[in-house]
């Protein structure tokens, strides 16, 4: 099917990001089929030109690529398990959230119901689906892959293929999603202090992006020195986040915000100092975030 640029396509799951990947479908003029447990969802997509499934079986007998948009592992299989002998033949493509564990799972349970699959993942918000630098990576079979890409390419412009095992997508996705929490919650801190100025929240936007960019230049720096195992050259030492934390307790008596959620990164940069990477780049952390394959943890 590849250099098809009509292969036909099932969607299932019309969440948000669903949707946005069953209207890229149905731009780029693939002949779409979607299902949803809630059947009003389906209706903006029908109007657009979609095909809306009566039943899971319908929908996934309907194309030979079914791409699932569900929040698990656990939630796909689970509404997958009624069409289950539909899918001998098809390839199944889940883009959902999971670990790797679950991604293995689901691959042994695919395979059993002699289904193909690719496991993927959006990284980034429904509204960028279909835009040329969207990131979309996917694991599992390459010539699987190779087949379906031009149609997948549809939904992103950066799609990736990071290898063969059916679980690496879900590890990059949760090695590279472990970052985003303490980022927000770090703007949603800086937040809080800012109001509690009198300020506008807007006011330190342009700011913080200029300092996600500086961090991004540093990711490849922290990734080598990671890689190598050597952190002796430190532009940002342990005992430099180690001296900072006392100012997370003033900031929360001045502002009356809520800083205790930094405790337990700030035992870490601890632990990190009293291990002897206090005079090492913080990097160095990644060594005391490992646990000992006998600690029992």
């Amino acid at each position: 099917m590849a250099g098809d640029n009509r292969t036909s396509v099932t969607v299932v799951g019309l969440g948000s990001m669903g949707r946005a990947l069953a209207e890229a479908f149905v731009a780029a003029g693939h002949p779409t089929t979607v299902w949803n447990r809630t059947p009003g969802r389906a209706g903006p997509l029908v109007d657009q030109g979609a095909l809306h499934a009566a039943s899971i079986t319908d929908a996934v007998a309907a194309s030979g690529l079914v791409v699932t948009c569900l929040t698990t592992f656990e939630d796909t299989r689970a509404a997958l398990e009624p069409a289950a002998r539909a899918l001998r033949g098809r390839t199944l493509v889940t883009l959902n959230s999971g670990s790797p564990a679950g991604a293995r799972e689901t691959a042994a349970w695919a395979g059993a119901h002699g289904a193909r699959l690719l496991t993927g993942a959006v990284k980034n918000v429904p509204a960028a689906v279909g835009a040329p630098d969207t990131l979309l990576y996917y694991s599992g079979d390459r010539a699987v892959f190779e087949e379906y890409e031009e149609t997948l390419r549809v939904l992103g412009g950066d799609t990736v293929h990071l290898g063969e095992e059916p679980d690496l997508a879900a590890l990059y996705e949760m090695a590279v999603g472990a970052m985003l929490l303490p980022a927000l919650v770090g703007f949603f801190q800086g937040a809080a202090a800012v109001q509690a100025r009198g300020l506008r929240v807007d006011s330190m936007v342009r700011f913080a992006g200029k300092w996600l960019d500086m961090i991004k230049a540093l990711l490849p720096v922290y990734a080598a020195e990671i890689d190598s195992g050597d952190y002796s050259d430190a532009a940002s030492s342990v005992n430099l986040f180690l001296a900072a934390a006392v100012h997370d307790d003033d900031l929360s008596e001045e502002t009356n915000v809520d800083t205790t959620w930094l405790a337990p990164l700030h035992d870490l940069v601890r632990r990190a100092a009293e291990a002897g990477h206090g005079e090492h780049s913080v990097s160095a952390l990644t060594e005391v975030l490992r646990k000992s394959p006998h600690s029992g943890a």
